[in-house]
């Protein structure tokens, strides 16, 4: 049995050959130098992705001209498909040595792009898997306004534009309590939504709207707009100019910082192009952050939601700042599988896997595959570059979906670089790509920001907004191809061979079709293995929460508060004050002395007194308490101390939170030592 489900749009879907390159008498043929002699040759190898339309090239990728040539097809029977020309012919690959730089996609490397894209067109024309039993269906572009509509949804706020919604107190105080807290680019971002949805209905004639001036209300004279840096230590003046380009600021949002480079560059010096052999790509840090690091997952469902509502905003402010204007595709029909390893959603594949194993966060397949290929050693040679026979990883393929969950698969005799075909298998047969198709575009777009920080900024922000299931397998995947990236002296697969080589495979998926020109062609293939690149080399920085997002959900956490117990009769707070809270009267005036108590309720040691001290850490509170009580069995890597109630709901703390800031950052919390969720 299927189901219908949705997705919006799609972007690169299969690289269709139309190669008509005959050898030149006298001329090597292996060797792509060999074309220089004749000028035709580049126009004569063309070809064409399936992709949606309303696609632009992508600015500053002009790679070189060798790099620019789109490769001959390597299936083994060309004329078997349309895809194809009858006159194609297999050309030798001249034996250069690999690069091993990382600061350019050189053509060599964007060789195996073409290869890999090859090698996927002519696993589909053998009988794949791939498209076997999905239905496509493409709809009509966006209307008018619905664009912004969806945005407006997305982000929570529909009760901006839409009066017929039932009131909703709380709703309300909610969409107050977060417009509250919005920077001046966020709110030109929302502002500047509204507007053209409301013109939009106005010439619909819907329902009476409210005027966008009556929610975004000018400040008043000497008097600034809500910043986010209340909380912070640094100023939006200083957030770009007067910072090395290695250090990334995640005090002041991001949008804000763009604003600033923007008016400044006219002032500041020519960047190196993109394409520069100078162009190495930094060494970015965070600035340190006394009440510490926040990572994806050490939050509560209720605050990630608000993070996810930011994230979308501030995305969306900060491709504004560039002028670049992020479209969703509309949806396709898909009618995909209900059970099953390959070709299944990811949240059905989870949904299977966590009613084996409760809190499963990766499919058990993409665990498995990355295992084996580790267990194997990740020395080998061409490790994820070297394609198997289409007909074998079928055949494996259909043997993993018959007895995989039984565990009679017969691992041992799995070859490593099958495994590795599987495992970018796996990846294309998503039914949905594993960037979503919402934010696909917007990951390609990700290259036309101006600078290498902006771009950073912004894969941050949508590695945020990715679903959780979208979220955790992409960070397990890239984990695992820095372990391949880290045997590179031994398998030759650097940063940029993997990158061109994982491209297709994570931005190739099925959908509407259209030609693009060769020029489009040539930059979404360098713009893509670029954004892999990224994801790879600063995947530690990309999976954590800017300080600036979480010092808006704090905020918004105490307006919601501070309305709560406005409406709260006083008598019922304070029944409440004496009956609930009188057996922890202790903690506030150990507070007051300098003091915190740690509760450990799972754990037989109740709770204890610690002085705050200025160099007192997390880390050192969990130490002292595994030394205080040594009955407890769990591993201190098992076990995190947590920040409860005050202006957030619940958060993991990094090891190096000082304790003494958060305490005068959040004083009504509690702190509580639980195993780690």
């Amino acid at each position: 049995m299927s189901r219908q489900q949705e997705s919006q749009g799609v972007v690169l879907t299969g690289y269709h050959s139309n190669a008509e390159l005959l050898p030149q008498p006298g001329l090597s043929v292996g060797c792509p130098t060999s074309l220089e002699h004749d000028p035709q040759a580049a126009s004569r190898r063309t070809g064409h992705y399936s992709v949606q339309q309303n696609h632009n090239a992508l600015p500053g990728d002009t790679p070189s001209v060798e790099s620019q040539r789109p490769r001959p097809s390597v299936c083994s029977n060309p004329g078997s498909s349309p895809r194809h020309s009858p006159n194609t012919r297999l050309r030798g690959r001249p034996p250069c040595q690999r690069s091993n730089s990382q600061d350019s996609l050189d053509e060599l490397e964007m060789d195996d792009y073409w290869k890999e894209v090859e090698n996927i067109s002519c696993s589909v024309e053998k009988g794949g898997n791939e498209g076997a039993n999905d239905e496509e269906e493409q709809q009509k572009p966006p209307d008018e306004g619905e664009q912004e509509e969806a945005w407006l949804m997305e982000a929570g706020l529909a009760r901006l534009f839409d009066g017929s919604l039932a009131a909703d107190q709380e709703q309300e105080e909610d969409s107050a309590a977060f417009l509250s807290t919005l920077t001046r680019a966020q709110a030109a971002a929302v502002e500047r939504r509204l507007t053209t949805l409301q013109q939009t209905l106005r010439r619909r004639n819907r329902q009476h709207l409210p005027n966008v001036r009556d929610i975004f209300r000018p400040p008043e004279k000497n008097k600034e707009p809500c910043e986010v840096q209340e909380l912070s230590e640094s100023s939006p003046s200083d957030a770009s100019s007067a910072e090395p380009e290695t250090v990334m600021n995640v005090d002041v949002a991001f949008s804000e910082q763009a604003l600033t480079y923007r008016d400044e560059k006219p002032r500041l010096t020519a960047q190196t192009t993109p394409n520069s052999p100078d162009d190495k790509l930094p060494n970015f840090r965070l600035l340190k952050d006394k009440t510490g690091q926040t990572r994806v997952g050490h939050l509560s469902p209720p605050d990630m939601k608000k993070v996810r509502r930011l994230a979308l905003v501030e995305m969306t402010a900060l491709f504004d700042t560039a002028g670049i204007d992020l479209k969703q595709q509309k949806a396709v029909k898909l009618k995909t599988k209900e059970s099953g390893l390959f070709g299944v959603p990811l949240v059905t594949l989870l949904d299977q896997d966590q009613r084996r194993a409760a809190g499963t966060k990766v499919p058990f397949i993409l665990q498995r595959l990355i295992s084996h290929i580790e267990e194997e050693g990740l020395d080998t040679e061409g490790l994820l570059r070297i394609s198997g026979a289409a007909t074998r990883v079928k055949s494996l393929c259909q043997e993993l979906e018959s007895c995989f969950y039984d565990g009679t698969f017969p691992w041992q005799q799995l070859k490593q670089h099958d495994a590795a075909n599987l495992l970018k298998l796996f990846i294309r047969e998503l039914p949905h790509p594993l960037l979503t198709v919402e934010y696909l575009n917007a990951f390609i777009s990700v290259n036309k920001l101006p600078t290498k920080k902006q771009q950073l900024q912004a894969l941050n922000l949508l590695v945020l907004l990715l679903p959780e299931a979208n979220r955790d397998s992409l960070k397990a995947l890239m984990e695992f191809f820095q372990r391949v990236i880290e045997h590179q002296a031994k398998n030759k697969m650097t940063l940029n061979n993997v990158s061109v080589v994982m491209a297709p495979n994570i931005f190739m998926f099925k959908g509407c079709r259209s030609k693009v020109t060769e020029q489009q062609e040539l930059s979404m293939a360098t713009g893509t293995a670029n954004i892999v690149r990224l994801l790879i080399r600063y995947q530690n920085l990309l999976w954590t929460i800017p300080k600036f997002i979480l010092t808006q959900v704090r905020q918004q956490n105490m307006e919601s508060q501070r309305k709560q117990n406005k409406e709260r009769a006083m008598r019922k707070l304070l029944k409440k004050i004496t009956t609930d809270k009188l057996p922890d009267k202790a903690v506030p005036e150990e507070n007051s002395q300098g003091f915190i108590r740690v509760h450990a309720p799972q754990f037989s040691k109740v709770s204890m007194a610690l002085q705050l001290t200025e160099d007192l850490q997390a880390a050192d509170v969990l130490t002292r308490f595994l030394s205080q009580n040594s009955s407890v069995a769990a591993k201190r890597e098992d076990l995190c101390l947590y920040e409860i109630g005050g202006n957030i709901k619940e958060r993991c703390l990094d090891g190096e939170t000082f304790m003494k800031d958060l305490f005068q950052l959040n004083p009504a919390a509690e702190w509580v030592i639980k195993a780690a969720q």
